[in-house]
C-alpha cells in the first residue's frame, strides 16, 4: 500500500523559498503521477502542480507558473516542489497525491488521485 509524506514546510518571509518533499514508501513510484495541491482555511483544496511517471509531463497553477518547479527523482522515491518568490496568498497546507497512469499523463484535478498524504504546513508572512 502505497504511502505519501510530505515535509520542507515551514514559516518563510514573502520573497523566500522553501522546497517540499513527497516521499513514497510501500511501493515504487516510478509508475505514478504525482500532484501537489494545497489548502488555505476557508477555501476549496487546489492543484498547484503535477508531473507525470517519468517527469517528462509537467503542469503549473496559473498563480504559481513561473515560481515553482516540480521535479522527481524515482531512484529515490520522492517528488519535489521548489517553491520560489513565495507571497502572503501561498499560505496552506500542501499535500502530495498519487495515481498510477499512463504514460506522460497526470493532472491538476484533486479526484483523480487516490494516494494523500497528510499534508506540511507553509506559512508565508513578515
Amino acid at each position: 500500500q502505497l504511502q505519501l509524506v510530505e515535509s520542507g514546510g515551514g514559516l518563510v518571509e514573502p520573497g523566500g523559498s522553501l522546497r517540499l518533499s513527497c516521499a513514497a514508501s510501500g511501493s515504487t513510484l516510478a509508475h505514478y503521477a504525482i500532484g501537489w495541491f494545497r489548502q488555505a482555511p476557508g477555501k476549496e483544496r487546489e492543484g498547484v502542480s503535477c508531473i507525470s511517471d517519468s517527469g517528462g509531463s509537467t503542469n503549473f497553477a496559473d498563480p504559481v507558473k513561473g515560481r515553482f518547479t516540480i521535479s522527481r527523482d524515482n531512484a529515490k522515491n520522492t517528488v519535489y516542489l521548489q517553491m520560489n518568490s513565495l507571497k502572503p496568498e501561498d499560505t496552506a497546507v500542501y499535500y502530495c497525491a498519487a495515481r498510477i497512469a499512463p504514460p506522460a499523463t497526470a493532472t491538476l484535478i484533486p479526484g483523480w488521485y487516490d494516494h494523500w498524504g497528510r499534508g506540511t504546513q507553509v506559512t508565508v508572512s513578515s
